[in-house]
């Protein structure tokens, strides 16, 4: 989804009402799938508009949204891909994401 399109649709979902949240990678270090600036609209149910790379990443930063869909709190969440599952199950990046995620 590109950037203008994602922001009308955010300004639709703010304006409607319904309950979703917005992630935006803030900052990049060493290899990412994507870059700052790239946003993800994460609804509930975990259902999701946009992309900030797929992977288990992407996985962890729809858990959080939906958390903070129901705190109502924004976050600053940290995927790092350079250790863990991401790097060991075969993954080409190795870097550092930080995404703030934010109530819509």
């Amino acid at each position: 989804m590109k950037q203008l399109e994602m922001i009308k649709r955010t300004l639709v979902i703010r304006k409607g009402g319904e309950k979703a949240a917005l992630a935006t990678i803030i900052r990049t270090k060493g290899s990412t799938p994507r870059k700052a600036g790239s946003k993800m609209i994460i609804f509930p149910c975990g259902k999701i508009e946009g992309t900030i790379g797929g992977g288990c990443g992407e996985a962890e930063v729809i858990e959080k949204g939906m958390e903070v869909i129901q705190t109502n709190k924004p976050t600053k969440y940290v995927v790092d891909l350079t250790k863990g599952l991401f790097y060991e199950d075969g993954g080409i990046c190795g870097g550092v994401m930080d995404v703030f995620i934010e109530p819509l």
